[in-house]
């Protein structure tokens, strides 16, 4: 019998379009050679392009595991899963695979499987045209570090009642550590197909107000004002995970179901909603043999000689094979044998089950086994452990060290003992086990001045990052990425001990990073904020120029007006000619957008004499733009272009990134307009590159709306049809804003009567960020073409 390849192997996987079969009955080959592969897909395709069946193909290259029982690893699945999102007809080939070819393939761009590990790079043999792939790119789902094991039978349970129409809220329940989580997720990337409008995942275990759930929903998804409004008839399946320390929100959800008919809610809960649209699904613990590979799998990756005894089997069975009981117990193996640790577990077990009768067998299980894990650390790991716990969402090494009093070993400890995660510099704790060290925190009276030390890093971290107008609308991402839930959680726990003042201060600190990252949610903070109690003048004057800022952005252009006015009042009243100049551009620009050029114009050089006085360089920037503005307005496009080259030349020496992204987008389009076309493709790439940087999403969707303006204007339809179709992708997924309200002269230069909708179809497949990276694909990255560096950011 001949061997089969070893080494770098090439799968050739294939599926029928439409088949229902599991990935065990799916047929592949292995080749040891990718070129092999690629010509066998070839030849299979035209052998079955007469027929009536239609069959995908995909191409992967790795390094599988050879056993007595055939190839094992993930690679296997990862070839299967590329083949899943295509289409009938279609080779899909992936980066690996691509390394190892002569032939000329077309660039599909990044792609996240139903596998959740990390995105793929995909391309397409051959020259059909086919709709977009059918991969996770519309949806937030978070990336897995490890593959999908185990579970087929509840996958396949959960995925037929999403399959069930009359069934629109789904509740998976479970102890804590039962894999809820890991089904949910799995359940959610495998429904997407059936769900148009994408598969949003919305973690609430940072939210302890039922009140806030409704809104943490409308962030996730981009939605300002009224969430039934908004999603509408949109066929959606919203996935809500840890909503059991808010059920009170439970009718809030009813009402949506009543209101949005296509809308549907996958739930994991400790316990049911009893709703009466609710079906509930108990998880169950892992079958007697998946519990085994699970611990197995866990303890090789702490120690890869470790094997199975005897022992191992009543491990499993003495934890009620619950996943995160496993865990915590298989990375003892380190220090432990197998016998040690049953022996402790017999000794623990008994002393927590037979307590606490009101909790379930199986949470008195998983709470005995966090219980064990956490005795068997020293007093000073069980100081940090407690005290970690005050971090939603994870923290820094910085931020241990200085609410914790950490250190590295500390830490480290804690990680090789899996009750601490470590991944990208950040520390994390699984909201169970976060749960335990928050009551643990709580009995040794730490408690309060924990949490008072976490308020106070966070806001220091707000005023170094200082992202208001009076820091110059700094943009600071590399101290605030990553701690977004910290800064939210300490800014909601100020608000909640009564310190108003010290909540808006706080919040204004981060004017420039509502606007970037979320300008809906910085209005409703915003608006809480104002509505809570009065504040100082100058404070108040401050938070409402900043609820105008997010309102302006969220295309609310009418309310933000009126905040602005009476921002300005209170500044005049105050004396402050900084704060009445700022004023007095923001009220210019929209006194613009609503219709008034002549007063508009007024405004601005006022604006602009109070800066100069004041010797303000990013103020005049702003001014100066303004003016630019008015200018493009009245027709007049060689005198907007000067203002405005201006104005990004002051912003980039300023590092006012933000206001520059503005400036360069108005620069090309005036270039567009004039028919200098390298000119305004220069300024566009930069304006892709720089909002790429910020992460601000409607400057993104503004710069492929020029990209595709400029393809367009040069007959190039398949790019200009792409990237219009990607904006069109990410507007169906949730509002943008401002774009909307100022996308019709882009739709009549991009769209107009021509037939691009073959080419947007394609578009629709492509997330946003992938979008992005595709207009700057075609070009090597140019000069800046009006210099300066890529510094702070700022605000309109």
């Amino acid at each position: 019998m001949r061997e089969p390849p070893s080494g770098t192997v090439t799968f050739l996987f294939t599926d029928i379009e439409g088949s229902t079969q599991l990935l065990h009955e799916l047929f592949f080959v292995a080749f040891a050679r990718a070129p092999d592969a690629v010509a066998a897909a070839g030849a299979g395709q035209r052998a079955l392009e007469a027929g009536p069946i239609r069959v995908r193909m995909g191409i992967h290259t790795g390094e599988p595991l050879v056993t007595d029982e055939g190839y094992v690893g993930i690679d296997v699945h990862r070839a299967a899963r590329i083949a899943a999102v295509g289409h009938g007809g279609q080779v899909l080939v992936s980066q690996s695979a691509r390394d190892l070819i002569s032939d000329e393939l077309r660039d599909l761009g990044e792609h996240r499987l139903k596998d959740l590990t990390a995105p793929e790079h995909i391309y397409q043999f051959g020259d059909g045209e086919f709709p977009p792939l059918r991969s996770l790119n519309q949806s937030n789902l978070p990336e897995q570090p490890t593959p999908f094991v185990g579970r087929e039978k509840e996958l396949g349970e959960v995925l037929a009642l999403l399959a069930d129409e009359r069934i629109r809220l789904l509740t998976l329940t479970g102890a804590g550590g039962s894999g809820k989580t890991r089904l949910a997720v799995q359940a959610a990337a495998e429904a997407i197909d059936a769900h148009e409008h994408g598969v949003w995942w919305v973690p609430l275990q940072a939210v302890r107000d039922p009140d806030l759930v409704v809104p943490a929903i409308g962030s996730t998804i981009g939605v300002a004002g009224d969430l039934a409004d908004q999603i509408g008839v949109r066929r959606m399946l919203l996935a809500l995970d840890n909503l059991e320390q808010v059920l009170e929100a439970a009718p809030a959800l009813g009402d949506l179901l009543t209101v949005c008919p296509n809308l549907r809610f996958l739930v994991t809960s400790r316990e049911p909603l009893r709703l009466s649209a609710e079906r509930e699904y108990s998880v169950p613990p892992f079958v007697e043999q998946e519990g085994v590979g699970f611990f197995l799998a866990r303890a090789r990756a702490v120690r890869s000689d470790f094997q199975p005894d005897e022992h191992v089997l009543e491990i499993c069975r003495r934890l009620d094979n619950l996943p995160l009981a496993l865990e915590l117990a298989a990375v003892r193996v380190r220090s432990l044998s197998t016998a040690q640790i049953l022996e402790r577990l017999e000794r623990r077990l008994p002393l927590l089950t037979g307590g606490a009768r009101d909790l379930p067998e199986r949470q008195r299980t998983l709470a005995a086994t966090i219980a064990w894990s956490h005795e068997l650390l020293s007093a000073e790991e069980q100081q940090l452990f407690r005290r970690l716990g005050v971090f939603a969402g994870g923290c820094t090494l910085a931020a241990a060290e200085e609410v914790c009093g950490a250190d590295v070993d500390g830490l480290q400890s804690l990680v090789e003992k899996s009750l601490l995660h470590f991944e990208g510099e950040r520390y994390s704790m699984l909201e169970t086990i976060r749960e335990y060290a928050l009551e643990r925190l709580d009995e040794s009276g730490e408690g309060d001045e924990t949490r008072r030390r976490h308020r106070e890093f966070f806001f220091a971290l707000a005023k170094e990052a200082d992202m208001s107008a009076e820091g110059d609308y700094g943009y600071r991402p590399d101290l605030v990425t990553g701690d977004t839930d910290n800064l939210r959680a300490a800014i909601d726990a100020t608000l909640a001990a009564g310190d108003l003042q010290r909540a808006a201060e706080f919040t204004i600190l981060l004017e420039n990073f509502w606007v970037t990252a979320d300008p809906f949610e910085g209005a409703r903070r915003f608006e809480t904020l104002l509505s809570a109690g009065e504040l100082p003048d100058r404070l108040r004057a401050r938070a409402l120029r900043c609820y105008a800022g997010s309102l302006f952005i969220s295309g609310d252009y009418e309310r933000s007006h009126q905040a602005n006015e009476e921002s300005l009042a209170l500044f005049r009243a105050l004396g402050d000619e900084r704060g009445e100049a700022d004023l007095l551009v923001r009220i210019g620009i929209s006194t613009l957008q609503l219709g008034d050029p002549k007063q508009a114009r007024k405004l601005l050089d006022e604006a602009l004499r109070l800066f100069r006085r004041a010797k303000v360089t990013r103020g005049e920037a702003e001014a100066i733009g303004g003016l630019g503005y008015v200018a493009q307005t009245e027709g007049d496009l060689q005198a907007a272009m000067a203002l405005f080259e201006q104005s990004a030349q002051m912003a980039a020496e300023v590092g006012f990134t933000w206001w520059r992204v503005g400036m360069l987008t108005n620069l090309a389009e005036c270039l567009a307009e004039l028919g200098s076309l390298d000119e305004a493709e220069a300024h566009a790439l930069e304006q892709l590159r720089l909002s790429r940087e910020l992460g601000d999403r409607q400057w993104m969707i503004v710069g492929l709306a020029l990209a595709a303006w400029i393809a367009s204007a040069r007959g190039d339809m398949a790019r200009a049809g792409r990237l219009w179709g990607a904006i069109e992708a990410e507007e169906a997924r949730a509002p943008v804003g401002q774009w909307e309200r100022e996308r019709g002269p882009y739709v009549a230069r991009v769209v107009g009567d021509r037939d691009l909708e073959p080419f947007r179809r394609q578009g629709r497949g492509i997330a946003l960020t992938a979008a992005v990276e595709e207009a700057l694909r075609p070009l090597a990255p140019g000069p800046d073409p009006l210099g300066g560096g890529h510094g702070g950011g700022g605000h309109e």
